[in-house]
């Protein structure tokens, strides 16, 4: 137990984590910090498997009201996903396939770009986690030579030294890396039963779209 609370520092520590966070927030912006803590909410919650299959079931419902009813009925069915249910409303307003393709390749896109900002601003603090401890070494360094004529503080510089060090390491092994390296799998996961999702939603939208459309040619010829 001495052992363990002479390993904790809480000052060091903060300024630790406070320096690795100011990093981050400098190469990838104020914004993306608040969107990674936010992230960190479905670290542990997430369940993209089960969305996917809650996310074919609905279609399978959307799919059998667009066969009976067409598309502008499919907003009646109700999904708890928000970006199932903002495809469902889409895919109800399309007047075209084309419209309907565009905005899901570009909320898709969108989506992928808002995580891999995310996914950056933890591998940055992976990063600079170790350059900083070894910048609190070397500071622990200067100031234990600084007062070798002083053996009382020779003990608490070298336990900054020590532990900076330690702390850049357990900071980027064993908090940062695997946060990022969860929030890149959640992401990889859901982005592919979204695509899935959209080329789905796409196929009956030309499967309903097409007939109205050659109905149409006939009637103006």
């Amino acid at each position: 137990m001495q052992i363990l609370s002479n390993l904790f520092n809480p000052i060091t520590l903060a300024l630790m984590l406070g320096g690795c966070i100011a990093i981050s927030v400098a190469q990838n912006g104020l914004g993306t910090m608040g969107r990674a803590f936010a992230a960190l909410a479905a670290f542990w919650r997430a369940d993209p498997d089960r969305d996917m299959l809650l996310a074919r079931a609905t279609m399978t419902q959307v799919d059998h009201i667009a066969g009976l009813r067409g598309l502008s009925c499919t907003d009646r069915v109700r999904a708890a996903n928000p970006f199932l249910a903002v495809a469902i409303r889409k895919l109800a307003d399309a007047d075209s396939t084309d419209k309907f393709e565009m905005w899901a390749q570009q909320s898709l896109a969108d989506r992928r770009a808002r995580h891999e900002k995310v996914h950056k601003f933890w591998l940055s603090i992976a990063d600079s986690a170790p350059a900083l401890g070894m910048a609190g070494t070397i500071v622990g360094l200067v100031g234990m030579f600084g007062a070798m004529d002083d053996p009382a503080k020779i003990g608490p510089a070298m336990a900054l030294a020590l532990l900076t060090t330690l702390y850049g390491v357990v900071i980027a092994n064993f908090v940062a890396v695997p946060i990022a390296a969860r929030l890149v799998d959640l992401s990889e996961r859901e982005l592919f039963w979204q695509t899935e999702l959209c080329d789905r939603m796409l196929r009956v939208a030309r499967r309903e779209i097409a007939p109205l459309r050659r109905a149409s040619i006939r009637e103006v010829a």
